[in-house]
């Protein structure tokens, strides 16, 4: 072989192909491991047992025994109910800091304040929240007296059942839009600026600049927000009902979440905690499907 010839090819071998087919498996398996053995088994577990007695039942089957006492007991279903409620008010949970979001990238005025103290809530213990705003928000707190120099007479915020859960609601989406606004703002660092140029020199108004361009230019990270904000509203408002009503007043401010910690915890009923707990899966996962759903449509209408 002269010098300047090159060397001749090496071929990778029938074993080389095989590892190099089986490297991204390899790869994914202790993810896809630690989601089988902590996430669906788990699930599955708790399915099966959702199908079993409690008490002197321990164990024992009893078909959709547990099922059918979750829809006849008034507290569940008003907490299906609340369920309900937060389902339509999603979207304003959604708008406030994608509309705060929008605001520090287009740098209108004000964008400095948001972009100071925006993600400040979100480092606060839900117990801290909790214990804060039942003070702002007693009788005879700082709010109602605000109201009352207004001519505005006092608002029970937390006792009266008809407006506890809007108030803890609240509360909620202010301790928690700054993450959600972290995602709106890394949402915005991939939307095309030409676009947002373009709708500038046509005059186009803030609105309109909203809705034709920054909706359709995000609309996959809207569905993102929209499912993890749903999710957040279901599972992580225990400690904000815990100190804030601890389910009061009348049971008006239980959520599936709460209900299944009494049924474990205090009535020590885990065959039909397991069942609320079942059920409440299926609401996320049907809730969250239909959003994507509904989002994906009104992206390709846009």
């Amino acid at each position: 072989m002269s010098l300047g010839s090159s060397p001749p090819s090496v071929r990778p071998r029938g074993g080389g192909r095989r590892a190099e087919r089986l490297a991204p498996y390899v790869l994914i398996a202790p993810a896809v491991l630690i989601i089988l053995v902590l996430r669906l088994y788990p699930l599955l577990l708790g399915v099966n047992y959702s199908f079993t007695g409690d008490g002197e039942r321990d164990g024992q089957a009893v078909g959709l025994d547990n099922y059918t006492e979750l829809l006849k007991d008034p507290v569940f279903r008003t907490a299906l109910e609340n369920v309900g409620l937060l389902v339509l008010l999603l979207p304003v949970a959604v708008a406030i800091p994608g509309l705060l979001a929008t605001f520090i990238h287009l740098r209108v005025p004000g964008h400095r304040f948001y972009r100071g103290v925006y993600f400040f809530p979100a480092v606060l213990s839900p117990v801290i929240v909790g214990a804060i705003f039942n003070l702002l928000l007693a009788f005879d707190g700082p709010l109602n007296s605000g109201l009352g120099y207004l001519g505005i007479g006092p608002v029970d915020w937390l006792g009266d059942p008809d407006v506890a859960m809007f108030t803890v609601v609240g509360v909620h989406v202010w301790a928690t839009f700054g993450m959600a606004l972290v995602v709106f703002l890394a949402g915005f660092s991939t939307l095309d600026p030409s676009l947002l140029d373009a709708a500038r020199v046509d005059g186009a108004s803030l609105p309109r600049v909203i809705r034709h361009v920054i909706v359709p230019g995000l609309s996959r990270t809207i569905q993102f927000v929209v499912v993890t904000t749903m999710i957040g509203m279901l599972t992580s408002m225990f400690g904000l009902l815990y100190v804030m009503t601890s389910g009061g007043p009348e049971g008006s401010t239980y959520l599936p979440e709460y209900y299944i910690w009494i049924q474990q915890g205090q009535m020590n009923r885990p065959a039909l905690a397991s069942a609320a707990s079942t059920v409440l899966f299926v609401i996320m996962l049907v809730v969250g499907l239909a959003q994507i759903a509904l989002l994906r449509r009104t992206g390709r209408e846009s």
